[in-house]
Parts: C-alpha cells; structure tokens; sequence
C-alpha cells in the first residue's frame, strides 16, 4: 500500500544521503513535510552547546510537502518484457500463504487475477467472478498452476503437505491468458490502496508459443532483477520493496543449514505487506560539507511555521588528527530506529512523537515483527529514521537511550579537553582498520550492540596492533549484522531471550553475505573474548551504583581512579538514575572471558524485574545464577602494551556529570580518557597530532 505520509505526529520528518559524510563531500537532504519550510540550518550536536554552522546549503526543492510512503513487496515482470512474449500457455508458481484479511492479491496477469478475500479464494477474469469460496490452506506449501488447454482454462492448486493433503481443481471455458502485455504481477494487482499479500514464492514457471521461461530466487539479495533461466535471451523478474530473500522453499529437509550448500533449499522469497525499502523521496536541500570541518554529530535544523526537527547526520574523520576516535554505534542505531513497541506487549513509561510517527506510518525496526508475525530482518538507512534525535526518550524506560545518551559523553569529552576524531559503524565496516590507525585507542558509546564481521575483525586488530579499546556501554559486541550499500539485515534466533522475536536456525544465514546470523560469539568472536564480558542482566527498574573491589587498588588500578572520592559511586544519571543499569555485562570465563581480565568494580542490588538470560547454563546451578545477577565493570591490560576498559553498563555515559560540575563516574571516565590520550604504549601507529 501506498500513501502519503501521516504527519500528526512529526511535521516534518527526512533522511540525509550519504547518513555519513566527509569534509568536502556533499549531504543531500529528503525531506517529507506538512507545513510550510521557514528555514533550514546545519547544526553541530556533539558540542556543549549546539553551533550553527556557515555551511552553503542549496535549496533544491525547498517546499517538497507531503511525500509517500509504500509499503509491502512485491513481485513482477516489466510490461516492456511482457511486450516480447508470445502467447501465454501457462504459468506455474510455489506459494505459501501467512497471515492475510481482506482482499488480497495471489497474481494478476492482465485481466486475469486470482486472490483471497478473507482467507478465501477468488478467482475474476475480465470483472467476472469464475470461482469464488474455497478456503486456501496457510503456513504449507502449495503449487499453484494455470493451463491453456483446448477447452479454455485449467487451474489447480495442490499441497504438498501429506499429513494435511489439499487440492483443488477447476476449469474455466474461457481462454484466461493468451498475450499478456500490461502487467504480470504476484502479491500486489497494481492498485496503490491495495495491501500486499503476505506470502513466500519460489520456481516460477511461464510458457509462451515459443519458449519456456524460468525464475529461481538467488539465496542472496540481488541488486538487480533475477533472469530468467535457459539458453534463450532472459526476462528479467524483479521484486520490489525489499522482500525476504534466502527463505525456506519447499525442498528444504533439514539435511543442511546453509543455503551456499543447498541453495535450492532456500531458493524462496518472503513478501510482507508492511515491508518497507528505501524511501526514494527526491533531494530537497543538499548541504557542502566544507573541507576543513570538524568531524561530529551533525543536523539539518528544518524550521517550520509550528516548530523545528533535526535530522542526523554524522561528518567522519579521514585521518588521524587527535589520539582518540569515538566510534558511533549506527549499527544498533539502525536496528533500533522506528521501533513500534506495541502498547499491550511493552507499556510505556513516556511519550515519543518518533514512535508515534512509526505507529502512524506502520513502520517497523529490526525488534519487530510484520503483520503475519514473521520477523523483519532487514531494513534501509534511507527512509526517515525518526527516533534518532538528539532529544529522544525511550517510552520504555523513560529516558534518553542510544543517540542522545552518546551525545552526553562527547559533550562530556568536549567540556574537559578530550579530543577526539570520529567514525561510523558503517564506515568501519566499509574501510576497515585503515580508518583507525594512528589513533592511540577506540572510544564506544552507549550500547554497540551491533557489529557486522568487518567491524569487529578491524576492532580486534586495531588491538592486536597496539591500540586500546575503551568500551562506555554495555550488551555491546554481541550480534551481527550485514550491512550493503543502505542496508542492514540482522538475523535473530534465540538471540534476545523472549524480549524480541525469534528466528529460526534453519534461517539464521544473511541474504546479503549468506554467512550466519545470530550471536557473534557463535563465530568464535564478540563480546566476551573482546572486552571481557557480555550482558548479564536487562531491566528498566532503578539502575544501581558500582562499589569497588580489592583489585581497583591494586598500583596497576590505582591511576583510573585517582580523585574517586567514594568506594560506592554512580548513585545518580539520566539514563534510570544512575550508572549500572538498563542492559548490565559481567564475566563469564565459559563463555570466553580472558582469564587476565580484572573485575575492578561490581554492582549488585537488581530486583526481580531485572531479568537473565534464560538459555543460560551455570556450573554451580542457582547458587552461581545468582552470584551472577550483577554487572562487573573491567580492564584487561595486553601484552602488546593496550588496554581494554569495559564500563559494563549502558547507563553508564548518562551518569556522567553534566555542564561544568564533575562526579566520580566523571573522574574516572576522565582518568581513563586522559590516559589513553597521552599513553604511549596503547596506541596504533603515530598520530597526527604527534
């Protein structure tokens, strides 16, 4: 379905292409907006204060108004391929039915159509009803067929399943086919108030007067339309709208996993009415982002006659001009972003015009699930991303969570002389460990909880190589994540303990690479064999103070928490009141925690609305279960001369101090930054600024 955008929530609302720029590059801004554009201005975030930037914006489209969404994928044949077929004798698909209401469309070839109204089937040629009232099995594969026959028209539908057989049958006097020139589409009959269907398809089947065609879904996403097969000049099929690729089809057996094993196993397609692709909405300002400027946190500032929206954008560093580099998570960004958070299964604590606008515009985040209550996997970062501003709060808990909880530490970095460069998740994925030498150590925000194998490959040689890692959040490193061009795809399967949905084993594998999905650790890599620990609890209650061990004062401790002025510190923050909390990481030497890991502070205290992962298994039974209901904050030092600090805590950054006043979390994120800057030994290559 297509239609313009709702903006009773947001009146302006847009993306930026690229979502991550560098000096000398240009920022095209998309804009979709009720009321009239007053002004728009770039502003710099990541300051104590916001500051206007002099940058040259160009006004392309300055009054764009109301843009459209679509919505829901879809399959077809382009009416300039139709125009080179013969007469059409027949056509065959697989098809497998989810949840679908209404009135729904199965395939429509010219003014033949075939669908479901309510559940039951509908079958119309030339606006007459030939066959209407036989109930479509759902969640079973079935093979749908349409033949010339000397008589008219042969149509059958069979199941596969032998434990719940199915079959029907009909025949139609009329010729139903014959040339098909206009449109050759499945799962949508081209009518923009009209729902997609909510369905997988696999083997297309079409035969014409002179050749037999073919189409076999590649169990990687193809960036262009799939030919079809045989030694004739291909038709191409094309799918629109970013459907499911690398799907179960009706020959998988459970004899293999893999799709780059078994590939017609997977050769299926899953299409989702509320599937949603990059918005394509035209350019309305682009921006010049000048040679000299400061790499940063980044906004268009759209003014309109009600108010203003920011809309993000990040300006990436080049080369190494400061020792430190903060690494923004725009990874769980993205995977986050538009979340739906639906009332009756997560009650909010606050308000969010960003999630108001995903409720009103059906937009869903890689936490959700579509309308027939299949996961959604993948998504793009050009579409408006609404709830990545630096004002938001989380209606889960109350508070700031992700962008603006990083905000506050660079405003922190900015306040107290921390210099810093910065990159992207997506720029570390494109460009690798190049695009952090020379920098003494890598900074994380919040909650990195996303990596694709390129990001964490990079991270883990940018240590091996010297450098130091100081990681500020918590359930970070943990899952993975493919990223190509302007999209991500994550795949979950028993990855979030009941908070999100599941995926199946059987389809854990990425469409975009085929390499595996689900936790990084199931690779040999992530969290615990990085930085020390993994998430160990996850709560929106109170968060709770850390108290330090006997280790913390030990002389190899003793300089990070110079000027701590208390043995318990974080009682206070913006992120649940204080600095452990939310998602929590502690040790597990099991699960691949270096045994020269030092826990150097632990919080305890959680109440039972803190819950553990329940696939967990502990040696020790409840007495270690419980022992374990806790968050230990650590420091590894390497022998290559790094370190590695591990905050455990995604409250962490927002119990740091705000304008001028300093606190003992503060203190000890200054001691530890000041460090890093200056030390020689925990470093990657030679800095610029040497």
């Amino acid at each position: 379905m297509a239609g313009p955008v709702n903006h009773n929530a947001m009146a302006t609302v847009g993306y930026t292409v690229p979502w991550s720029a560098t000096a000398g590059r240009e920022v095209n801004l998309h804009l979709s907006s009720a009321r009239p554009i007053t002004q728009v201005t770039i502003l710099r975030l990541d300051t104590p204060e916001p500051e206007t930037q002099s940058w040259d914006i160009d006004p392309v489209d300055p009054q764009p108004g109301r843009r459209d969404l679509a919505a829901g994928s879809y399959v077809f044949v382009d009416s300039t391929d139709l125009k080179t077929l013969d007469r059409v004798r027949s056509i065959a698909f697989e098809l497998y039915l989810t949840r679908n209401s209404g009135f729904r469309t199965i395939m429509v070839a010219d003014a033949f159509w075939i669908g479901l109204r309510d559940g039951r089937l509908s079958v119309e040629w030339n606006g007459r009803s030939l066959v209407s009232g036989e109930t479509i099995p759902v969640n079973t594969w079935l093979e749908l067929s349409i033949n010339e026959t000397s008589e008219g028209t042969a149509m059958r539908i069979k199941s596969g399943d032998t434990l719940a057989p199915y079959c029907f049958e009909d025949h139609f006097e009329q010729t139903a086919l014959g040339r098909v020139e206009t449109r050759l589409l499945f799962g949508w009959n081209g009518d923009p108030d009209h729902l997609k269907l909510n369905a997988r398809y696999a083997n297309f089947r079409l035969e014409t007067a002179a050749r037999d065609l073919n189409w076999l879904f590649p169990t990687r996403l193809p960036r262009n339309g799939i030919p079809s097969t045989g030694p004739a000049q291909s038709i191409y099929l094309q799918v629109r709208n970013l459907p499911t690729f690398c799907t179960r089809s009706m020959r998988w057996d459970g004899s293999s996993y893999d799709p780059k094993f078994v590939p017609s196993h997977y050769d299926a397609i899953h299409c989702h009415d509320d599937d949603m692709g990059a918005a394509d909405w035209p350019v309305s300002y682009r921006a010049a982002v000048p040679d000299g400027a400061q790499a940063g946190v980044y906004a268009f500032q759209v003014h309109h006659d009600g108010g203003f929206e920011r809309i993000i954008f990040f300006v990436a560093s080049t080369d190494a001009r400061a020792p430190l580099i903060f690494l923004v998570p725009t990874a769980t960004y993205l995977a986050y972003a538009n979340e739906f958070l639906p009332e009756q299964l997560f009650p909010w604590q606050c308000e969010d015009r960003g999630h108001r606008f995903a409720v009103d515009n059906n937009l869903r985040s890689l936490y959700d699930y579509h309308s027939d209550l299949s996961g959604v996997s993948i998504c793009s970062c050009n579409k408006p991303k609404t709830t990545i501003r630096d004002d938001y709060e989380y209606p889960l808990c109350g508070c700031p969570h992700n962008l603006p909880v990083d905000l506050h530490l660079l405003r922190f970095c900015h306040r107290n002389g921390i210099r810093f460069d910065l990159v992207t998740d997506h720029d570390l994925h494109a460009r690798g460990v190049e695009c952090l030498k020379g920098h003494h150590a890598v900074v994380t925000g919040s909650h990195p909880e996303y990596m694709s194998i390129e990001m964490e490959k990079a991270l883990r040689q940018f240590a091996v190589d010297g450098g130091s890692i100081a990681y500020l959040g918590g359930n970070g490193f943990a899952a993975t994540v493919a990223i190509q061009d302007d999209l991500m795809e994550l795949r979950r399967s028993s990855l979030e303990a009941g908070r999100t949905w599941d995926g199946s084993v059987a389809e854990q594998m990425l469409a975009l690479t085929n390499e595996p999905g689900g936790l990084l650790r199931n690779r040999g890599r992530g969290e615990y064999s990085l930085v020390g620990g993994g998430i160990s609890l996850m709560g929106f209650d109170r968060a709770q103070p850390y108290t330090r061990t006997e280790a913390s004062h030990q002389p190899n401790c003793k300089w990070l928490f110079e000027g701590v002025q208390d043995e318990v510190f974080g009682n206070g923050g913006i992120v649940l009141g204080g600095a452990v909390g939310y998602e929590v990481d502690a040790t597990d030497s099991h699960l691949g925690t270096s045994p020269d890991t030092i826990v150097i502070a632990r919080a305890t205290g959680f109440n039972e609305h803190f819950f553990q992962d329940i696939t967990r298994w502990y040696e020790g039974g409840e007495t270690e279960l419980q022992a374990k209901r806790c968050a230990e904050m650590t420091i590894r030092f390497l022998a290559n001369g790094g370190l590695i600090f591990s905050a455990s805590s995604v409250a962490w950054c927002g119990a740091l101090p705000s304008d001028d006043q300093m606190n003992d979390v503060g203190r000890l994120t200054l001691n530890l930054l000041e460090h890093l800057s200056v030390s020689q030994s925990g470093k990657s290559g030679q800095t610029a600024a040497e």
